[in-house]
């Protein structure tokens, strides 16, 4: 265990163990590593495997940009995630992490088979494959691309975590700790400016902490990180955020910021939220992020063990642990004989450097060869062989013109690559700042900025340690002055600095041929560089079109060690520069982040309250079926035992049809529409005309938008000259009473109007049926209810139990009707009083269910469900509720335009299925030839659909084409079993003549 720890090296704690697990195998590892280190300290370098080929996997990196090692962990039930770096995942006492994307074990994967097979899985296969046979489609292929899909499994049960949010403001926000970031904090610090510090990792310090030769102002550089830590967290202007990422930079200077608090605790604080989420409006920013290595492109790059040289001088220098005892470098840049001479001096035997350059600085092959370390400048990397790790890797030297020559093998048990470094400009490009290719040095570097920023050091082009501190220290400062402070950028002298330089290769010359080569550019979604330059031979020129053909940059990495060696071997490949064939598009967040994070407290109740009605307890206790209807629990059915809730459902439209059912309407949406101007206001608002409506009667009410389109629609009660009960959709309560307000505000101040919205001070009681009148006459009182004095679509205000009513005649199931609105505190009470009452009659609760199928039989619409915000009152067959001689209405200017009047346009009606039996899928298309050939013309869909009881057969509402000219015709509905007929009809299948309705 831990063989490959060494001892007095590192930031862990070497006094305290810490146990975890790995696919059910406890290891141990320190107080401070991170999964891949512990892991790497104990020998492991197969950590998973890709999505593609699933070939083997192991660590690239040992930070955020990692694309190989993701991790399943289980800290508890709920507590499940995939797709964890383990680069970036701190080790607790049990942890508990299991690899992903195999089957049965990771080391004997049976998805490795797609690998012996990848020249069927070349760039854009999934754009030439399963196409034929078609019929293979639905039973073979799709099972199987959705089966292969993704990397980890989610979890399944809702999250337990909490998670936070905070809002803040700073004068200088300061992304990145190290070297120039600190510089940066500091000296901003130091002028009186609110500052806010962030880092991703568990401390400050960045770089210094995987390289602490140098010496800081005459201290070494883990000192001077020391003495800047806490002076800085003795200035009460300073925040200091660890464990936190600056996920996005938007306009206007608002960073979000996602701090991790719990997740490196085995025993999460009670009560104490997992991340919280900062969202900081700042006055200047310090984007200090440093910089990205990247890999070298050759065949069989990807095998565990192979790594990049600076990470594994981050596990040396920082987590104690070499990455092997007999490690390789190749490389094309200084820094990876830095990397090498660390691991030399800590007791590993380096095989060999091998640098693609054939002049290297001369102090670097001295220094080698005073450690016995070989040297083959001007060599390059051709292949590499091990099953689940790298045993060795095969060399040759290349000529001036690019030959190689013969080949030699190094035994080796990993391999350190380095291509160089890349600055991070995520956060930059974020808010669209302008970045400026460099050629010389092969890589972007930050240009024109479109907000109040700076970039500084590493990330920032400045790769050695006292220029990036300079740099730093002036961008603090002058952020700081910017924000209207007094400030001064320091002085920094540094001693024993190595100051690096390299090239950036595309692609390492090979002795093999390309075609057959694997030399990957994507590490998790297995992309190579022969794919990219095929997504070039079959026409693709823009590298976002070859990212998303390749899937290039797409995974959970996003790109960030593969991006800018696909931008050069696509440059090489359509032989333009590296600018005019474009970058990616960089877009937040820059690392995962959980939905939780972004939730924060908006969660539940606390984002989407569940509303009840004052009668939702009494269905409960009767043990109804619920549906969420906009944020309403409304009762779906009432199932008796042995019930299911086609039978309920049955079982209540008979019912109510046949006696009576008593349905709870308190959800409608319901405003109060007083004033002297009332009535003028609901005629410019409404279709109808409102002005002659006598007090005591009820109308149809149809709103439309500007663009002439059905809105909402329900019934309104004159209860006065001056009062009106509008009713709306449940859903729609609010917006139409946004919408009144904006019209009553902007377009017709001078109307004297008052809105006020009721919908919760009313508890509303449908009681429908042959029987309902003669329910409640004996219970209301001041009202006569017969036919004559109180007829359909009346409203009068009387008692009701003793209780203040206002008292609908109204139905939306074509039955004898009556709506019974009472104080929402008296609702279960009536409710309660009129069901014992009706007992005698066989009352029956119904829930909404049972409401759709009644409103259907009858040919009654939904807003919402048979329309679908396109549809006009002519297309609904309800140009009777337009006023034909109403001046205006909102809408009507609208209605007139030519695409309005066409003749084919789609329209409400029925459909009756050839089969009675058959019930239709809502929203199933319908053609009129189900032989024409693909892509068929659609002509409309089925927007409800139904088993009635009442008629014993199913029915339908559809909008078609030209569909009531259409009557009597025959359609088709293909769904998944077969293609299903039917004959267009018209909407009402219950009562026509309304004998029912005004009984």
């Amino acid at each position: 265990m831990n063989s490959y720890r060494v001892s007095g090296k590192g930031r862990v704690d070497h006094n305290r163990l810490v146990h975890f697990t790995f696919n059910g195998e406890i290891f141990e590892g320190r107080h401070g590593d991170t999964l891949a280190s512990a892991l790497l300290a104990n020998g492991v370098h197969l950590i998973g495997r890709s999505f593609k080929y699933h070939r083997p996997r192991g660590f690239l990196s040992a930070g955020s940009e990692e694309p190989n090692a993701l991790v399943g962990v289980d800290r508890g039930v709920g507590r499940s995630e995939p797709n964890t770096r383990a680069t970036v995942l701190e080790i607790f006492d049990g942890l508990n992490t299991v690899s992903q994307n195999h089957w049965p074990s990771l080391k004997r994967d049976f998805g490795a088979i797609n690998d012996p097979f990848y020249m069927l899985f070349s760039a854009g296969f999934y754009y030439k494959t399963f196409m034929w046979p078609k019929s293979f489609w639905n039973k073979l292929y799709e099972p199987f691309i959705r089966g292969a899909a993704g990397l980890g499994k989610s979890p399944s049960v809702p999250d337990p975590d909490t998670y936070a949010g905070r809002f803040a403001h700073c004068d200088v926000l300061v992304v990145g700790s190290g070297p120039a970031g600190l510089a940066a904090a500091l000296e901003a610090g130091k002028s009186g400016a609110k500052v806010i510090l962030v880092d991703e990792n568990p401390e400050f310090g960045g770089s210094l902490l995987s390289a602490p030769d140098a010496e800081i102002n005459g201290l070494p550089a883990w000192d001077w990180l020391k003495q800047t830590s806490a002076a800085l967290a003795a200035m009460r202007n300073v925040t200091l955020l660890t464990r936190t990422t600056a996920i996005g930079y938007y306009h206007q200077n608002f960073v979000g910021l996602c701090q991790r608090l719990t997740d490196h605790l085995s025993e999460p604080l009670d009560g104490a939220p997992r991340e919280r989420l900062w969202k900081v409006r700042a006055r200047q920013v310090v984007l200090a992020q440093g910089s990205i290595e990247k890999p070298l492109v050759f065949d069989g790059n990807d095998r565990p063990g192979i790594m990049l040289a600076g990470s594994a001088r981050t596990y040396l220098n920082r987590y104690a642990v070499k990455v092997g005892n007999r490690p390789a470098v190749v490389t094309s840049h200084d820094s990876a004989w830095l990397a090498a001479f660390d691991l030399a001096q800590a007791g590993a035997k380096i095989a060999a450097i091998v640098d693609i350059r054939a002049k290297v600085p001369e102090y670097l092959v001295k220094r080698a060869r005073a450690l016995g370390i070989e040297t083959l400048c001007g060599w390059t990397v051709t292949g590499t062989k091990g099953r689940l790790r790298i045993s060795s890797l095969r060399v040759n030297p290349v000529a001036a013109g690019g030959q190689v020559g013969p080949a030699r093998t190094i035994a080796c048990d990993a391999l350190l690559m380095s291509g160089g470094w890349t600055p991070s400009v995520h956060l930059f490009s974020h808010t669209k700042g302008k970045l400026d290719w460099n050629e010389e040095r092969q890589m972007f570097l930050p240009g024109a900025r479109t907000e109040d920023s700076r970039c500084a050091g590493a990330g920032n082009g400045k790769f050695g340690l006292e220029e990036s501190l300079l740099e730093g220290a002036s961008a603090g400062a002058g952020a700081a002055t910017d924000a209207g402070f007094s400030a001064s950028a320091g002085s920094y002298a540094v001693e024993g600095e190595v100051l690096c330089t390299g090239v950036s290769n595309r692609e390492l010359p090979s002795d093999k041929n390309a075609s057959w080569a694997k030399a990957f550019v994507d590490f998790q979604n297995d992309v190579t560089a022969k794919d990219i330059r095929l997504a070039v031979r079959e026409g693709l020129k823009s590298i976002e079109h070859i990212k998303r053909y390749t899937t290039t940059g797409m995974a959970t990495d996003q790109g960030k060690t593969s991006n800018m060696n696909g931008l050069s071997i696509a440059s090489d490949a359509v032989k333009r520069p590296s600018p005019s064939v474009g970058l990616t598009t960089f877009r937040p967040p820059y690392t995962p982040t959980t939905f939780g994070a972004f939730a924060g407290y908006n969660r539940g109740e606390l984002f989407e309250v569940t509303r009840k009605t004052a009668i939702d307890s009494w269905a409960e206790e009767n043990g109804a079926a619920y549906e969420p209807v906009s944020l309403w629990r409304r009762a779906w059915y009432f199932p008796k035992q042995g019930e299911d809730m086609h039978q309920a459902v049955a079982r209540e439209c008979s019912a109510t049809r046949q006696s009576l059912g008593v349905f709870d309407a308190s959800t409608l949406g319901k405003i109060e529409i007083v004033g002297p101007d009332a009535a003028e206001f609901m005629n410019r608002m409404y279709t109808n005309a409102w002005t002659k409506l006598a007090p005591g009667r009820l109308r149809y009410g149809l709103l439309l938008g500007e663009d002439g389109f059905i809105r909402d629609d329900g019934v309104i009660g004159r209860l006065s000259t001056d009062r009106f009960h509008v009713t709306t959709t449940t859903g729609g309560a609010a917006r139409v009473l946004a919408m009144m307000e904006d019209y009553l505000q902007t377009e017709w101040p001078d109307l004297k109007v008052w809105l006020t919205s009721t919908t919760e001070q009313w508890a509303v009681i449908a009681l429908n049926g042959p029987n309902a009148r003669k329910l409640l006459e004996p219970l209301v009182e001041g009202i006569d209810l017969s036919n004559e004095a109180f007829p359909h679509m009346s409203v009068a205000e009387g008692k009701i139990c003793g209780v203040p009513t206002r008292l609908f005649r109204v139905s939306f199931t074509g039955e004898l009707g009556f709506e019974v609105n009472v104080p929402a505190r008296y609702g279960r009470a009536v409710w309660e009083a009129l069901y014992e009452a009706g007992s005698k009659y066989g009352v029956t609760p119904y829930g909404t269910e049972a409401m759709h199928v009644l409103r259907a039989e009858k040919g009654y619409i939904i807003v919402g469900q048979d329309t679908d915000g396109t549809v006009t009152p002519d297309d609904a067959s309800l140009a009777w509720a337009i006023g034909k001689t109403k001046p205006d209405f909102v809408g009507k200017r609208s209605l007139t335009r030519p695409d309005m009047l066409k003749a084919d346009r789609k329209q409400l009606v029925g459909l009756l299925t050839s089969d009675p039996k058959t019930v239709l899928e809502e929203g199933a298309q319908i053609v009129l030839d189900p032989n024409q050939p693909m892509p068929m013309r659609m002509v409309g869909h089925v927007t409800s659909s139904y088993w009635s009881e009442t008629l014993g057969r199913s029915i339908a509402l559809a909008v078609v084409e030209g569909g009531r000219a259409k009557q009597g015709q025959t359609i088709h509905v293909p769904m998944p079993d077969r293609t299903h007929t039917a004959e267009i009809v018209g909407m009402v299948f219950v009562d026509p003549e309304n004998k029912r309705l005004n009984a």
